[in-house]
Formats: structure tokens, C-alpha cells, sequence
């Protein structure tokens, strides 16, 4: 059987082409648009985002170290440091690029400041790319740890503040915190003033992980602060503060309060405040001793707010000091209803008396029958004029209004109740203030305790001037009362303030504290204020004891002995009454002392050298060489001393020497 084959010639797959020509275009597309993508990423990337990026890579081997500016110094009146720098060193940390060698770090931290191994690694563990390690320490632990041997961990040296007196003035000084910005006081009030620039230093790392300074970029100094100049004189603080001290002491009291000011200026002298604290130290101490008690906190007055019924009666010329009144064999009761009535007391029991004895004994009684004749409105001007119900706007923070009730608001008996210095809130400082106006001819001041301000190179930027508030009383008001309040110390019960050859006037006063909705039995603030010598006033000063428990109570017994205590030892020992300082036969044998770390003042001759900008060794041999003691904190060049060059001293007094080290041109810093 034959067969036929057919052989035939195979048939391309046309549609099998097209399909693979398609997937061929499609990947050449996909291929494309690739390209097409990266290419503007890259153009993004370097153009469009350039700064970005740079800015990170800059990151990865660049850092920017802060400078820190160190604070502006705290001076007295008279340019004696009260708060002032030392360099301290601090350690931080790069977790990330201390990650490798984290347990031989916190080791040697361990080691060095005692603390335990697992607190430097729990800090090291932080997600941060920086954490501190140790703040403001010594310098010589820069010798104990070698940071070449520590990749990560960088030093830096920060200024932290020194208060060179301890509890002196402590809370009118008030703090910084760890990061040397005021936190309370003048540091607070001044904080802006205080604070200089920051500066910097930027550093490249090496392709051994090496930091050393960029360049590129120029080592940035710190710019310091300004400096401020109080009005206070730390020699009157000094002898106000001692003085306090030891009425505490002697009346058992809880605490109390000194304001010294100058009538003429309103300018503040000394406050002094117990219990003290120190500054170095101040977040150890609760929030009610760090508060400055004489702005801060409200008293009822007592017998001292006699002063505006006092005023007020002879402004409006409704009394005349010979003028006569029954006081009740002291005791008065005044009608409120048809059924009820108040007894108003004295301690001095009388009957007819003038209404100059009625202010030298204290007589709540007449004052009563006076604010009568007065009536609410003048009685209220009278208060609101001196400035009670108002803040004094001194600059100092947390000043508080005081609290002063409109007539609207007030009970039947609140007039009489008022003229004695009860259902009235003041500050210490707007009594003080008060009675400054009485002694400056009737005309109110602002109290300020910012003398000025200079830069760093001493140029003064600002210099505060006296301001008058207002005239509360005429001139010869304000001779009259003063003849009263003289016959107060004189006569009244004032006489334990008596300084042989000294005209003072003052007033003493005897407040119950209002505890918890009612009067405490027991519980009494004692207060004399007075201001010399009265002919011509320079000094006015406030003593309020809080809560005397010894037995005597009473303004007249408590704190007028105090007003002459100090008294006595600003006449002596300081020129603030230069026509009249030495008119007492009587010397003071012993005067508290501005010196750091010192409790006594001697102001026979000697003069302290000027050691500032020396190594030091020399400053050492040059304090020794004149028999003074040096007190060092820090190493290097000397960079301040308490006392300052040119101050009055006897030999054998402690110098305090504040030195750093030379600035090195690079910063340790080791990551």
C-alpha cells in the first residue's frame, strides 16, 4: 500500500510574537520610568532636599557643643559679692555611640563617684542621643577619668553659682536650678538681666572617631551676663540678721521679721528673716521658709495700724493731741444691737487722757472713739493713701495686695475694729513703708532693692532713681505725729527702744493671729517700728516677732529691745548717720561681721590685696605675706575673692578665693 505523505513547512506564531513584542515594550517602559523615578530622586535628593541631608550627614560627624554664659554677679550697694561663679565640670553621655562600651563606663563612673554600677547603665539605656551622667563636679575627676578610653562620653565645663555668705539674706537672694536660671528672689527677678549668650564650639570627628574642633565654624564665646547691684548693705544685714537671731532666742519665738529702709529714697537696706536659709542649698529647705515672708505674707497689723487713725484725725484737723477723752478705766462697750455689745480693752487702764497719751500708751479704747469722729470714708482714704490694700510694686516677686475691705463691705463695728489695726491684712514691707512716709515730711515712696545694673564691663545700664508714690500727709502732719511717736519711745510703751542722745520716734504694736476662723489664745505678733533720729530721719526699721513664748508678748517688750539693739550698732559702727554716729559715750564691743564663712566684723586697719588674675600659688603667697587666711574653691587663675581688693581687715581674715583653670582651645569630646 502506497502511502502519500505530505510534508509540509511550519507556520510562524504571529499572535505568540506580538505578545512577547509587548511584554518587550512594556518591560522597556518599566525600565524606563525607573530611570525616569531615580533620576528626579536624585534631583530631589540633591537639590530640592540638599540642606536636609546635609544636615544629617553633618550629624554623623559633626556636633555642636554648647558654651554656657555664665551668670552676672550679685553685689551690695557698697560692691561686696553676694552670689557670684565657679566653673564646675559635667559628664554626658551619647547612648547609641556608648552602646559597646557601656559596662566599662559605668564602671568607671562607679568607681569614681560611688554611686552604683547599675545607675550609670540604666542611664546609658535612655533612647536620647544625650543623657547627663554627673552634673557640676569637681574638675579633678577629669584626671580620674580618661576619656580616650570611653567612646560616647563627652565633658563639658558649666558655671554654677556660689553664694559666699551662707544664711545671710538667703531668701531675699533666692536660687538658680541645676541649669543656673533663677528660680526664686533676686535671682528670679532678674533672672533676664543675669543670663548672658550661650555660646558654642563645633567638632568634626575623624575617621578614628577622634572630635576636634571644626574649620569651618569659629569657636563661639559665651557672652556673660550683667550685673546687679542691690540697695541693700550687707554690713546692716549682717547686724539685722544677728540682732534677730538672738530675740528669737531670747523670747522663744517661732520666727520674725526685719525690714531696715531710707525714708528719703525708699531704698531697702537689710531684710531680715527668720528661720534663715542658705542658698547654696535652698531646694533642701520647705516652700515656707524659701518664701521672703515681709512681701509675701499678710499680718493684722495690730496697734501699729494706729498710725492711720492717727493721721487721719490730724490731717482732717478733727483732734489736736491735747485734746481730751475717757478711756473707760479700760474697759468699753460699744452697742452693735438693742441686745448685743462688744468690749473694746486696754491694758493701760485710765480715764481722762489726752490723745497724745492715748498714742504713747497704745489705747485701743480712744483710737475707737476717734475713728468715730472720722467716719468710714476719710478712715478708708487715709489707709488706701499709705498704701495698704496695695501693692508697693517693688521689685521682688510674689509681692501680695494686702487686704483692705471697702467701707460697702464693712460691718457695723469694723470702723472701730480698724482704728486698733484688726480686719486688715498688710505686708511687713507696706508697714515699713507707712510709716517712711510719716518720717519723709508725709510723702510716700516706692521701696526698690535694685540699686543698678552694669554690663560686663562695668558700664552701667541702668540705674534706679527715687519715685515718689503721692502726699499722704502735710509736712506738718506728719512733725506732729512724729512729736507722738517720740513720746511713745519717750514715755509710752516704747521706752525699752530709748537711746540716750537719740531722738526716736515708734510705735509698738500687739497682734492676736487669727488661726483657723478664730483668735488663738497665746498665739501674738509683736511689732516696733521706729525711725531716727527723728529730727532729720535716715533709717527707719521694722522688728516683728512671730509667736513669742517666753512669757512677755507685747510689742513694747519683744521687739523695741531689738529696734535699739540695732539701732545702737548702726550708730556705732557704719556711716549711715555720719552727723550723729558718734554721739553715744556707749561702744558696741562686738559688731557682726560681712565676711564669708565668719560671724564677726572688725573694722580696725588692714587692707586686702588684690589677687584677681593670679595663679593660684602667688595669690597664696601674697595673702600669706599680709597674714590672711585663703579659703580656696576650684584651681587655676584666681577669678574672684570675698572680700574684695581694698577692703578694711585685720589680719588673719579668711580670704575666699575662687579660681579655673585656663581655658584649654579644645573641649574634651569623645563619642
Amino acid at each position: 500500500m502506497n502511502e502519500n505523505i505530505e510534508h509540509t513547512t511550519p507556520i510562524f506564531d504571529v499572535a505568540k510574537l506580538k505578545s512577547n513584542q509587548f511584554r518587550v515594550r512594556l518591560l522597556r517602559i518599566a525600565v524606563g520610568i525607573f530611570f525616569i523615578v531615580v533620576g528626579l530622586r536624585i534631583i530631589h535628593i540633591q537639590i530640592v532636599e540638599s540642606e536636609k541631608y546635609r544636615k544629617i550627614a553633618q550629624k554623623q560627624y559633626q556636633s555642636k557643643v554648647v558654651l554656657p554664659s555664665p551668670r552676672g554677679i550679685l553685689y551690695d550697694r557698697n560692691g561686696n559679692i553676694l552670689a557670684s561663679n565657679a566653673t564646675y565640670v559635667s559628664f554626658a553621655a551619647d547612648p547609641m555611640l556608648a552602646a559597646e562600651d557601656a559596662q566599662a563606663i559605668a564602671k568607671k563612673f562607679s568607681q569614681a563617684f560611688g554611686k552604683h554600677k547599675n545607675h550609670y547603665l540604666n542611664e546609658l539605656k535612655s533612647e536620647s542621643r544625650f543623657v547627663w551622667l554627673e552634673r557640676f563636679v569637681d574638675a579633678k575627676y577629669l584626671n580620674e577619668i580618661d576619656l580616650k578610653k570611653l567612646n560616647g562620653v563627652v565633658v563639658r565645663r558649666e558655671p554654677k553659682r556660689l553664694y559666699f555668705n551662707d544664711q545671710i539674706a538667703g531668701q531675699l537672694i533666692g536660687s538658680t536650678n541645676i541649669d543656673n536660671a533663677g528660680l526664686a528672689g533676686i535671682e528670679k527677678q532678674f533672672d533676664v538681666e543675669f543670663k548672658g549668650t550661650d555660646g558654642y564650639v563645633v567638632f568634626q570627628r575623624d575617621g578614628l572617631g577622634r572630635a576636634r574642633p571644626s574649620v569651618d565654624y569659629p569657636r563661639v564665646e559665651p557672652k556673660k551676663g550683667n550685673n546687679i547691684y542691690l540697695t541693700i548693705d550687707l554690713k546692716l544685714q549682717v547686724i539685722a540678721e544677728k540682732a534677730l537671731k538672738k530675740g528669737i532666742e531670747d523670747n522663744k519665738a517661732e520666727g520674725g521679721i526685719i525690714i531696715v529702709l531710707q525714708p528719703r529714697t525708699g531704698e531697702i537696706l537689710a531684710i531680715a528673716q527668720h528661720p534663715n536659709i542658705n542658698p547654696n542649698h535652698f531646694g533642701k529647705y520647705e516652700p515656707d521658709h524659701q518664701r521672703l515672708r515681709a512681701v509675701t505674707d499678710l499680718f493684722e497689723p495690730g496697734s501699729v495700724f494706729k498710725i492711720v487713725t492717727a493721721s487721719a484725725a490730724l490731717e482732717h484737723r478733727l483732734v489736736k493731741p491735747d485734746k481730751m477723752f475717757y478711756a473707760e478705766n479700760g474697759l468699753y462697750s460699744v452697742p452693735v444691737t438693742s441686745k448685743k455689745s462688744r468690749k473694746i480693752v486696754d491694758t493701760h487702764k485710765a480715764e481722762w487722757i489726752t490723745f497724745q497719751e492715748a498714742v504713747e500708751t497704745s489705747s485701743n479704747i480712744v483710737m475707737a472713739k476717734v475713728s468715730d469722729i472720722i467716719g468710714c470714708e476719710r478712715f478708708y482714704k487715709m489707709a488706701r493713701d499709705y498704701g495698704f490694700g496695695i501693692a508697693t510694686n517693688i521689685d521682688f516677686p510674689g509681692e501680695l495686695n494686702g487686704m483692705l475691705k471697702k467701707p460697702i463691705d464693712w460691718w457695723s463695728t469694723s470702723l472701730n475694729t480698724l482704728s486698733y489695726g484688726y480686719e486688715v491684712g498688710a505686708t511687713p514691707l507696706q508697714i515699713a513703708c507707712a510709716y517712711a512716709a510719716v518720717a519723709n515730711n508725709g510723702i510716700l515712696m516706692r521701696p526698690y532693692i535694685l540699686k543698678k545694673e552694669t554690663d560686663a564691663s562695668n558700664q552701667i545700664v541702668r540705674e534706679s532713681q527715687k519715685q515718689q508714690i503721692r502726699s499722704v500727709i502735710s509736712s506738718e502732719t506728719a512733725e506732729v505725729l512724729t512729736g507722738l511717736f517720740e513720746g511713745a519711745v519717750e514715755r509710752g510703751t516704747g521706752t525699752l527702744a530709748k537711746i540716750q542722745g537719740i531722738r526716736i520716734a515708734g510705735k509698738t504694736g500687739t497682734s492676736k493671729k487669727y488661726v483657723e476662723g478664730q483668735y488663738e489664745k497665746g498665739n501674738y505678733v509683736a511689732s516696733f517700728i521706729g525711725f531716727f533720729p527723728a529730727e532729720d530721719p535716715k533709717i527707719v526699721c521694722l522688728v516683728m516677732i512671730d509667736k513669742p513664748q517666753a512669757g512677755a508678748y507685747y510689742g513694747g517688750t519683744v521687739s523695741a529691745p531689738i529696734f535699739k539693739a540695732i539701732a545702737e550698732q548702726i550708730i556705732n559702727t557704719t556711716d549711715v548717720l555720719s552727723r550723729t554716729k558718734n554721739v553715744l559715750a556707749k561702744k558696741i564691743d562686738h559688731v557682726p561681721s560681712v565676711k564669708s564663712k565668719s560671724d564677726t566684723f572688725n573694722s580696725s586697719a588692714g587692707i586686702v590685696p588684690d589677687v584677681r588674675g593670679q595663679s593660684l600659688r602667688r595669690a597664696i603667697e601674697i595673702l600669706k605675706m599680709g597674714m590672711f587666711e585663703p579659703v580656696v574653691e576650684g584651681s587655676g587663675i584666681v577669678i574672684t575673692q570675698v572680700p574684695e581688693a581694698g577692703t578694711y581687715a585685720t589680719k588673719g581674715m579668711k580670704i575666699s578665693l575662687i579660681c579655673q583653670p585656663k581655658q584649654s582651645t579644645v573641649l574634651s569630646l569623645n563619642r
